[in-house]
């Protein structure tokens, strides 16, 4: 029989700790990416696509907004293994197994898009119909981040110190999950949603209201709220508590913005000027190297950073 590693506890977990909190959050606010996305919905998706006029080259820019985050999915799913590995709380270890279930959720979600939207829109259209892992829809940089991520966090498992978990939150949680995601999630909302951010009103062109992407959008952004806090939390404690030098945390945020910025501007067109998401990507940087390195600043409860408004923001540090 394995014997407890911990037996410094009297109970095997700790219901009040903020990772405790997280996963009870997680396991409330479980969503199914079949049942709660009806199929009425992704039909409905279909046909306001093939009803608005429109260009291959837009529809070129959609796709590969849409592979840019279905791969993004899946490659968070796999890389964030070594993390769970070196964890030693079993209430860190419970969020964690909550948040690669939800990154797998996630996957599935992209997936039955493209599936039941994309590719017959495609065909409707006389579009060449590709799949969603095809490389024309991943730009270099886009391919150096996923690489420098999946590398901090097997580097987890040779060297398991404070700055190395630091750097493997900041690409992971910080700059995947926080700054990139949230950037598109953001784009998406602003482009398909009618009460979304006026971000492309000025844009000349008829922007169909996408519901169901929305709805699994917001689902998903909803979820990474929660991570993003997870890994907020982290990184604070190893400033704050481990002294890991913030120049380690920042300069690894910094590093990685172009890539995002480059990922960003793949789905720019003549049209639809990739400028406003670029500069939302780097406020929402900044934003978050001030919360980690303030030692005054709060983390808002978790219950706020799943809370979405109308636009599909987040309720707090969006």
């Amino acid at each position: 029989m394995t014997q407890i590693r911990d037996t410094s506890r009297d109970m095997r977990i700790d219901p009040d700790s903020f990772a405790g909190g997280y996963f009870r959050n997680a396991v409330y606010r479980h969503w199914d990416p079949y049942e709660d996305i009806p199929q009425e919905l992704l039909e409905q998706d279909r046909e306001r696509l093939l009803d608005t006029e429109g260009n291959e080259e837009r529809f070129e820019a959609f796709r590969t907004a849409l592979a840019l985050f279905g791969a993004g999915e899946e490659a968070v799913t796999e890389d964030l293994m070594p993390l769970g590995l070196v964890l030693e709380d079993i209430d860190d270890q419970m969020f964690l197994s909550s948040q690669i279930y939800e990154e797998a959720k996630h996957t599935q979600f992209f997936d039955r898009y493209w599936r039941e939207v994309v590719n017959p829109v495609a065909e409707a259209e006389d579009v060449d119909v590709t799949e969603p892992t095809d490389q024309r829809y991943f730009p270099e940089g886009y391919v150096e981040l996923f690489d420098r991520t999946e590398a901090a966090m097997e580097r987890l498992l040779d060297d398991d110190t404070p700055e190395n978990r630091a750097k493997a939150y900041c690409h992971y949680h910080l700059v995947v999950e926080s700054v990139l995601a949230q950037t598109g999630y953001y784009g998406f909302n602003a482009r398909f949603n009618e009460d979304g951010p006026d971000v492309y009103d000025d844009a000349d062109i008829d922007q169909p209201e996408l519901d169901g992407l929305v709805k699994g959008v917001n689902l998903i952004r909803s979820d990474e709220g929660r991570h993003v806090g997870f890994g907020m939390q982290k990184v604070r404690h190893l400033i704050h508590e481990e002294d890991v030098d913030p120049e380690i945390v920042q300069g690894t945020l910094q590093d990685l913005l172009p890539l995002v910025s480059e990922a960003v501007q793949a789905t720019a067109t003549e049209e639809i000027d990739p400028t406003p998401l670029v500069e939302y990507a780097t406020e929402k940087l900044t934003r978050r190297i001030e919360i980690l390195t303030d030692e005054e600043a709060d983390i808002p409860p978790v219950e706020d950073l799943v809370q979405l408004d109308d636009t599909g923001a987040t309720g707090a540090a969006d």
